[in-house]
């Protein structure tokens, strides 16, 4: 079956369906399922914005209200993971999944499905070494620091993935496993993004813990997002014990905009006589109900058990009765409903709603699984007040360094190195806001949209200009050989988005060969600038410069 997949969305939904339509149309295929890697946005309401870590200034509505509301309906099943710009609110509704959407279902904080056969997870959110060891504890309103931490991957996820014995299909994680790029063509990244070459040299570019989750799981494909980047590569897994050597076959794809590479359609082998819409995945529910005494709703560092003499369990993987009592607790159906439900107040372009105040609302959803389950709600527990005074869960306590008390949070090596996790501060680090500034040759003009009030504005339907070439269906995908895994540069002239797509909070990129010296970059500095320079060098956003050395290593997120 031909699956699609796509890097960062923000909240393109209409342009990415558009794609496809037009793929579909020129190869004469039927693309069946759509994953998308995170930065989804899935924006219901002006609340709604409130809670997604996006300057004011470039917070729009998009298109996916539509699809909430019911205006429209997504022509293709779409799965996807977080990201780091998202409606937060939102997606902490679904801590294990749902709808947010007709056919659009989330995968949760961390995930695995069923689609025809074929297992298919995912992580949600970006990873941050001062926040990973705690727990989902913030709620909106949320406050500067919350609004960013809300989004950060969680150990506790990580360590339910790693109770995954079964085979994985595909994995989708929003930012990249930390060394995958020595896999796949490092010169050709590096020609593509010059500033990442000191984080490649350092081993320190991408996230420890979905490298610990890629030598666990050792998916067949790995997708990814966040770096703005198509990127490809194939890694070889050591074999274990005496099974043969698995492969991986890693793709990562740019963000959703005009001549950018950001779709790619997969041929995967669906299995004979499954089912034909999404299931629960016996073995992760198992995971779920044996875990769920480990959830946790304080913001105080904590460690997974291990096998360390401090632990009464340490090894959570579950038997084959506890998935039989996951069976029975549904009935032997493993179909996931489609009981998607609003929330919250819909969003009316002629009558919008600037002061609406972020929700807190308890999605029945979730509710009808934890009841299931018996499983914990962590989010109805935090908006009901759960926690205050430090949310810690009921039974909890601290002692007197400030830890939970009987956590056995003694040093730990989890995930195995963040060494490369550095809290010092990079004076070239970026502001987000260049991440949504692109230059006016790449912008699509929407003709009688009124100006943005207060923040917030709805484009009409954007026509999406056609693909730069048209992709013949057998290079669409299996994926390229290290030595050949991104596509040579284009010719045509490089944006200033494209200059200075963001890594984290920006990238800084110097992919600016070939271009016009009547292309000018913005600048927000106090520096005098000659306009429209010849200069090669790319001119750099430098905001708030005499904070850097204050701020922590939140500063660079994409």
């Amino acid at each position: 079956m031909k699956i699609a997949v796509e890097g960062c969305c923000h909240g393109e939904l209409d342009k990415i369906y558009e794609t496809i339509a037009y793929l579909e149309k020129k190869e004469g295929v039927k693309v069946e399922l759509l994953l998308c890697c995170g930065d989804f946005q899935a924006v219901r309401n002006e609340g709604d914005m409130k809670c997604m870590a996006v300057p004011a200034k470039y917070r729009t509505m998009q298109t996916f209200y539509k699809y909430y509301s019911g205006e429209k309906k997504a022509p293709i099943l779409t799965v996807f993971i977080g990201g780091n710009h998202e409606a937060s609110n939102h997606l902490q509704e679904l801590p294990y999944g749902g709808w947010v959407a007709p056919n659009i279902y989330y995968l949760g904080y961390a995930g695995v499905i069923r689609y025809k056969g074929v297992r298919i997870g995912g992580v949600s959110g970006i990873f941050k070494s001062h926040d990973y060891r705690r727990g989902h504890h913030e709620f909106p309103p949320y406050n500067p620091d919350t609004l960013r931490s809300v989004y950060h991957i969680r150990n506790i996820e990580v360590f339910k993935l790693k109770q995954i014995q079964m085979p994985i299909d595909i994995f989708m994680s929003h930012d990249w496993p930390r060394g995958i790029y020595r896999h796949g063509s490092t010169g050709e990244l590096l020609r593509k993004k010059k500033f990442l070459r000191q984080e490649v040299e350092s081993n320190t570019l991408g996230s420890p813990a979905a490298e610990e989750l890629l030598s666990h799981l050792q998916p067949n494909y790995w997708f990814s997002a966040h770096l703005h980047v198509k990127f490809a590569a194939v890694m070889q897994h050591p074999p274990k014990a005496n099974s043969a050597p698995r492969v991986t076959k890693f793709l990562s794809l740019d963000k959703c905009l005009p001549h950018r590479e950001f779709l790619q359609i997969v041929d995967v082998q669906e299995r004979a006589g499954s089912s034909e819409g999404l299931e629960y995945d016996p073995e992760w529910l198992a995971i779920l109900k044996a875990t769920n005494s480990l959830q946790r709703t304080t913001p105080h560092p904590w460690n997974p058990p291990e096998n360390n003499g401090l632990h009464e369990r340490w090894d959570f993987r579950p038997s084959e009765a506890a998935m039989m009592k996951v069976m029975e607790a549904l009935s032997g159906e493993l179909t996931i409903p489609e009981n998607f439900s609003q929330t919250v107040p819909l969003y009316d372009p002629n009558k919008p709603q600037y002061h609406l105040s972020p929700s807190c609302s308890t999605n029945p959803q979730t509710t009808e699984l934890c009841a299931t389950l018996g499983l914990t709600d962590l989010y109805a527990h935090l908006c009901q007040g759960g926690d205050e005074g430090g949310r810690m869960q009921a039974g909890e306590e601290d002692d007197d360094d400030g830890q939970r008390a009987g956590s056995g949070d003694e040093p730990s090596g989890y995930p195995s190195d963040t060494s490369g996790m550095s809290s010092s501060i990079n004076p070239d680090e970026i502001t987000i806001e260049d991440e949504w500034e692109e230059e006016e040759e790449e912008e699509v003009v929407v003709k009688g949209n009124k100006p943005p009030v207060e923040g917030v504005s709805t484009p009409s339907r954007m026509v999406l200009p056609l693909p730069k070439s048209s992709p013949s269906l057998s290079n669409i995908m299996s994926l390229p050989p290290p030595s050949h895994s991104t596509p040579a540069a284009s010719s045509h002239s490089q944006s200033a988005a494209e200059r200075e797509e963001h890594w984290e909070e920006d990238d800084g990129d110097g992919d600016d060969e070939d271009v016009s010296a009547m292309q000018c970059l913005k600048r927000s500095s106090d520096e005098i600038e000659t306009p429209c320079s010849k200069s090669t060098t790319p001119k750099i956003k430098r905001r708030n410069q005499v904070i850097y050395t204050a701020v922590d290593d939140e500063e660079g997120e994409v």
